[in-house]
């Protein structure tokens, strides 16, 4: 059974984020992009635009010296534009690491993400990792 094409797409994004690759990551994007990022920490908010989203995942590979990763567990499709993922992220800063699981609702209109809901297990666990 192939893969749905939203899927797919989502698929090459986090390949993409996983290897660095900002100019795929860029490319499967709209240029008015959102990034929603739930907490109360350095991150959090409504990242919008496609520099914006691209800054604040620069942000994050900087604040853990690389060492932030995401393992893509499932990816769901409702054939209507949306995506759900799940996966595992993991990353150390200053003197602490996290593991953690969590998922994001992409929004894709005309083969293009449009819009990106976050979601962690543990808000709070979240937020003492990044203050």
């Amino acid at each position: 059974m192939a893969e749905h094409p939203d899927c797919a797409l989502v698929r090459r994004g986090y390949e993409a984020f996983s290897n660095g690759d900002m100019d795929t990551l860029s490319s499967l994007m709209t240029s008015d992009v959102t990034h929603h990022v739930p907490g109360d920490h350095m991150l959090s908010g409504h990242h919008k635009g496609r520099e914006a989203v691209l800054q604040m995942y620069r942000r994050i590979a900087e604040e853990t010296n690389g060492t932030f990763r995401v393992e893509l567990e499932h990816l769901f499709a409702d054939g209507r534009g949306h995506v759900m993922s799940v996966h595992r992220s993991y990353a150390d800063r200053k003197d602490r690491g996290v593991e953690m699981p969590g998922g994001l609702v992409f929004t894709i209109v005309g083969g293009k993400i449009t819009d990106l809901d976050e979601c962690v297990e543990d808000i709070d666990v979240e937020n003492d990792f990044w203050r």
